[in-house]
């Protein structure tokens, strides 16, 4: 495969975004760093860290923040993208999102950014979790067009062992949706799991060796078992970020026209953990909700 050409930033260093950011610079790939808060840029310890999007502005962008309306406020303004590629005399750039976002949402921001300013958007969502990200085997599920997808490959391959294009922007966000719902599921099977055996009086260390030397085993399990024997749910993919996908699903269902009613069921249990004050912990601790 050929080695990535371009210049590239990274916006957002925050749990994702730091390890692939680390896994870039590892690659001996020049990179532009911005974060709101700088000192986690400065954190990486490599790269240039900058002041504004502006200066952050690249051929290819890559961002790593929680939503799309965070994206499209990186745009405007005199410290905005726009203008740090107009300045820069950069005429075609890649901005690719690699947070979960709005299958519909995303497709229509493309379609503008395209139209109005020549920008191509690349929707890029991720799994794997932070452990993932720090190993550098992240799975990337891409919509966009394929030429766009074709260059940025090499460039994903330094933080992912599997990139696979589904489509026109917003294919990739409808592939996430669908890995939400299993990551979700999964999660949420194994809480209740871990409720019912430590009820019972079960040791939950041996109860996760069985589970992980059968067909029961899981990535979520291998990356979230120590919670549950620790009760430690603090940091990780929050409970309120699982309901953000949840609730994108509601809505790709709704506009399919499809019930799916684990994904619902699912949806209304993270509401639950939330309202009940525990959004910003990691969402194995829906664990506590079962319990409660």
């Amino acid at each position: 495969m050929p080695g990535f050409r371009g210049s590239v930033a990274l916006i957002g260093t925050g749990p994702m975004g730091a390890p692939i950011a680390r896994n870039i610079l590892a690659g001996h790939v020049p990179l532009t760093l911005w974060n709101r808060t700088p000192e986690k840029a400065l954190a990486i310890g490599g790269g240039t860290v900058v002041a504004t999007p502006a200066a952050a502005a690249s051929e290819v962008v890559l961002t790593v923040l929680p939503d799309l309306p965070q994206v499209a406020a990186l745009l405007p303004g005199e410290d905005g993208l726009l203008k740090g590629w107009k300045t820069a005399g950069i005429e075609h750039p890649v901005l690719v999102i690699h947070g979960t976002v709005s299958p519909v949402a995303v497709a229509e921001f493309a379609d503008d950014c395209l139209r109005h300013w020549g920008v191509t958007v690349v929707d890029a969502p991720l799994s794997g979790g932070t452990i993932g990200a720090e190993e550098g085997r992240l799975s990337i599920m891409v919509g966009g067009p394929p030429e766009a997808v074709e260059g940025l490959t090499p460039l994903f391959g330094l933080y992912s062992s599997t990139v696979v294009r589904f489509g026109r922007t917003g294919a990739g966000s409808t592939m996430k949706a669908c890995n939400q719902i299993v990551v979700a599921g999964t999660v949420t099977a194994l809480a209740e799991a871990m409720a019912l055996a430590s009820t019972a009086g079960l040791d939950l260390e041996k109860v996760q060796a069985i589970l992980a030397g059968g067909l029961a085993s899981s990535e979520v399990l291998r990356q979230k078992g120590h919670r549950w024997i620790e009760q430690d749910f603090e940091g990780g993919g929050s409970a309120k970020n699982q309901l953000k996908d949840l609730n994108f699903i509601a809505e790709i269902a709704a506009a399919r026209g499809i019930n799916l009613p684990l994904a619902a069921c699912l949806q209304s249990s993270f509401e639950e953990m939330i309202a009940a004050g525990d959004g910003d912990m990691d969402h194995a601790g829906i664990y506590r909700t079962i319990l409660s």
